[in-house]
């Protein structure tokens, strides 16, 4: 875009208050309502592949009633002011068929496709996680196999629920499949809980993945989490893809999986700081599930990890 034209930044929390005005992610302009834009955040409301507690459809609409909390200005822990330095639109919701999984990944899959590109990114809201298979196939796309960045409870690399092969807790498995992630590159992050089998672990290391599992936060530390997605990815593109449920259910109770022994809200919100954004060609949000949260804390979770996200975006455009 031209930088010589002031990005179109979010309404004015000073002059219209939070709870009024656009319904928009964190109150920006619409896609219609800028003549170009770097970053668009784009709604995919489909939980077609959940496995338990189903509700995630409605997960972008709460979250973006959720950002209305957020003061989007300036973000003091990145020193950045990201709605100054990129323009960020809110491109609606993909029209995602609610009876078929097929069709509404070829649906996200046009929808994020239409968006990137030219240097443009899309952070997508879902949904349940296997929104993140149609997303990955339009940044494969655009860019080449890509090293995702997976924090979830869950590995997300089975093989079939109930003979269905494109659920959420197989996006990854698919996704190598179709050639999607580079080789040995991507990295799992706050990963917890009971298995199906012994073998699984050993499984999701033959589709390109390294563990960094929640205890392990614990026993070596953020900079050392770091610095393994870091060497994992290399210089390679980076796809982020955030399940809520990273979280511990203390924190995002509002979430189709739960798993006991999770981050906390801080802890995301440090390592989202530290991940290598100069890499970072998109990103996902996935698995709010507002019918189970309490006073929106899953879903002010979930925007506050969008705006960490387009804020470090933003840091290393303006560096």
């Amino acid at each position: 875009m031209d930088r010589s034209d002031r990005p179109v930044g979010p309404l004015d929390g000073t002059k219209i208050p939070r709870y009024a005005g656009a319904s928009t992610y964190a109150r920006l302009p619409r896609i219609d309502e800028v003549a170009a834009y770097d970053v668009a955040v784009l709604g995919a409301p489909f939980d077609g592949g959940v496995s338990f507690r189903p509700g995630a459809r409605f997960g972008p609409e709460s979250i973006r009633q959720a950002s209305r909390h957020l003061r989007p200005a300036y973000n003091p822990a990145q020193d950045v002011s990201p709605f100054q330095v990129l323009q960020v639109v809110d491109a609606g919701d993909v029209a995602c068929n609610p009876f078929s999984i097929d069709e509404s990944l070829e649906q996200i899959h046009g929808g994020v496709g239409e968006l990137i590109g030219g240097g443009r990114r899309v952070v997508t809201l879902g949904g349940d996680h296997t929104i993140a298979l149609g997303a990955l196939r339009a940044v494969a796309a655009e860019h080449g196999p890509v090293a995702v960045v997976h924090l979830d409870a869950h590995l997300d690399t089975w093989d079939t629920y109930f003979g269905a092969s494109r659920t959420h807790g197989t996006v990854f498995r698919r996704a190598f499949e179709e050639g999607l992630l580079l080789a040995d590159a991507s990295t799992h992050l706050g990963t917890r809980g009971p298995l199906y089998s012994a073998a699984d672990l050993g499984e999701d290391a033959t589709f390109g993945f390294s563990v960094v599992s929640a205890p392990d936060f614990d026993r070596i530390g953020l900079e050392e989490v770091v610095g393994r997605v870091r060497e994992r990815a290399g210089d390679a593109p980076v796809y982020l893809s955030v399940d809520i449920d990273v979280l511990d259910p203390a924190f995002a109770p509002g979430t189709g999986t739960p798993e006991m022994g999770g981050l906390t809200s801080r802890e995301l919100l440090a390592l989202l700081r530290s991940l290598p954004a100069e890499q970072l060609v998109g990103a996902d949000i996935v698995e709010v599930a507002p019918a189970y949260d309490h006073a929106e804390v899953t879903s002010l979770a979930a925007a506050t990890v969008g705006f960490e996200i387009i804020s470090a975006m933003a840091r290393v455009a303006s560096a």
